[in-house]
């Protein structure tokens, strides 16, 4: 969730799908690290080639000779922050440590390189001795890393007491990795989610959020926003001046957000046709407000997966007309060949995942962010492993993060139709998947699309994303932001590092479709405005009172569902 941009093809061996985390979340921590068939049938590969094997541990025995003799050339990439201290090339112990390390890891990857295994058996492998290494890294030992050192020093040994404390808090509930944000710096309402509206509408499944517009003239056609359902909506309204919905407001959009109950045992039957009943009756509150017989629907990650279904039930019903046109927002339609977690899925531990949520009646958002977690362990679980535990300070203050760990649940029924969604990657096969009683074929969809992705998300990749442009019956415009999965849609105008890629030749090919593509400085922000200008309508006065005169508002955004834990 970094700011940083990448080269096209630089995730590709971490990325994943949403759905098929969903499996991962489900199933727990120790099946997805637990050496399996795949594990076995590497260490067979290297019983079957012993030459070749014992080739690399000789070479291993040699580097660690000159190692030893302070004769080897071995050093860490200078962009890996683990070993930016000076004294892991100054102090010879510590260098000599350091290279072993290196050595060991690089003699693992070509272990599992040269291996005769499928390419499914070798990224389960991968996936496991990466982490494995990741692990065993020097910097991660109290005392052994030198910043930790002095700072047990300069603390006369309060830091590691700070720390060991804090560890035995994470240790004690999930999900049970080093906390990443200190959270008492914000506030929901106050500093975050602080865009003002009202509730105009409460259901039992979502609260319909209307913003106040700012200013005087405002867009016909109004803009409906369904979030995720995981974590809460306000990803699209963090601090004010990195606020999504502040920016749509200050375009002259009449904006309408939809903040998800956080379910609970309650409501484990929730399912698509569940969600997809609560769009529509989103979009009729949405109408009866503004006015307009249609409404411009967007959708984000999960929730850009039910808008699509809802825009493909109103074109089978012959509604369509209801739509004005379709964004998608780092959401993946077509799961095949979605990266790592692919690789470590099949039928049987679907089945596993679908029973073990419908047990709880849910599935727990705090598994769901381990699970991200340790897809990414150098930078979301080591590292703030060494800040606070072998520092013993506090994570920094973010407001992506603090969204992130605001997790929610899942109902049971909704986990379950994402995850048989993935497996048979129903979306991509007309009338494989019926909703409300009316088959989905996305074919059917004519409305023009806005699809944006992000060039480094290892949720949601990009060439997955990309796969929605050849799946629309309308004419889509495909546009690739910098940065990861959240970080592409927090992307206000101002920012030097922003910029987005275009073409408008949208081929099969997503790596064609990149090789053409012409970068623009700047924020897609002011893009899809554009996009959105020409397609909602003239202008009308701004109205003077939220609601309407049935719909008159509940409660000041952000709306009480958001405070649900």
């Amino acid at each position: 969730m970094t700011a940083t941009t990448h080269a096209p093809d630089e995730t590709a061996n971490v990325s994943v799908a949403l759905d098929h985390l969903l499996v991962q979340a489900a199933i727990g921590p120790a099946r997805r690290f637990a050496p399996d068939g795949s594990t076995a049938r590497w260490a067979l590969s290297l019983l079957r080639h012993p030459r070749q094997t014992a080739t690399r541990l000789v070479e291993l025995g040699v580097e660690s000779g000159r190692i030893v003799a302070g004769a080897s050339p071995l050093a860490p990439d200078k962009r890996d922050r683990r070993f930016a201290d000076a004294a892991w090339s100054d102090n010879p112990v510590l260098h000599r440590l350091l290279q072993l390390y290196l050595a060991s890891g690089r003699t693992v990857e070509q272990l599992v390189a040269n291996s005769d295994l499928s390419d499914r058996d070798r990224q389960r492998v991968k996936f496991l001795l990466e982490n494995v290494v990741e692990a065993a890294s020097p910097s991660n030992v109290p005392l052994v890393n030198p910043e930790s050192a002095k700072t047990v020093v300069d603390t006369a040994g309060l830091s590691l007491l700070r720390g060991g404390s804090q560890l035995v808090k994470d240790l004690a509930s999930a999900p049970r990795i080093p906390e990443m944000v200190d959270t008492s710096s914000f506030e929901v309402g106050e500093n975050i989610a602080a865009s003002e509206g009202a509730v105009v509408l409460r259901t039992e499944v979502f609260e319909l959020i209307q913003y106040a517009p700012t200013t005087k003239e405002v867009n016909e056609i109004p803009l409906l926003i369904v979030p995720p359902t995981i974590n809460k909506f306000y990803a699209i309204d963090l601090a004010p001046g990195r606020s999504l919905v502040e920016y749509a407001v200050g375009q002259g959009r009449t904006t309408f957000v939809m903040s998800w109950r956080n379910p609970d045992a309650r409501h484990a039957e929730w399912d698509f046709d569940t969600y997809v009943r609560a769009i529509l009756d989103a979009l009729d509150a949405v109408e009866e407000v503004s006015g307009s017989t249609a409404s411009m629907l967007g959708g984000i990650c999960s929730g850009g997966i039910l808008a699509t279904i809802t825009a493909a039930y109103l074109a089978g019903i012959g509604r369509q007309d209801r739509l004005a046109g379709l964004l998608l927002a780092v959401t993946v339609i077509d799961n095949a060949d979605a990266g790592t977690l692919s690789a470590l899925m099949d039928a049987d531990l679907a089945q596993k995942a679908k029973a073990k949520s419908a047990r709880a009646g849910y599935l727990d958002g705090r598994a769901l962010a381990e699970v991200f977690a340790w897809l990414r362990p150098s930078d979301l679980v080591w590292n703030y492993w060494v800040n606070n535990y072998l520092l013993g300070k506090r994570p920094p203050a973010f407001d992506i993060l603090f969204w992130n760990a605001d997790t929610t649940r899942m109902a049971a029924g909704l986990h379950a139709d994402f995850v048989d969604l993935a497996m048979e990657n129903k979306l991509t096969k007309p009338g494989a998947l019926t909703v409300l009683g009316q088959p989905i074929d996305l074919g059917a969809i004519t409305v023009d699309a806005y699809i944006v992705a992000g060039i480094a998300d290892h949720i949601t990749p990009w060439q997955n994303c990309y796969r929605t442009t050849q799946l629309l019956g309308g004419k889509s415009r495909f546009v690739l932001s910098t940065s990861g999965h959240i970080a592409a849609l927090v992307n206000p105008p101002g920012n030097p590092r922003s910029s987005f890629h275009t073409n408008d030749d949208q081929g099969p090919d997503a790596k064609a479709w990149l090789r053409d593509a012409t970068l623009h400085e700047g924020t897609w922000w002011a893009d899809v405005s554009a996009w959105l200008d020409e397609r909602s309508g003239g202008r009308k006065r701004a109205p003077k009172k939220l609601g309407s005169t049935r719909l008159q508002p509940l409660a000041e955004a952000p709306g009480t569902y958001v405070f649900d834990h």
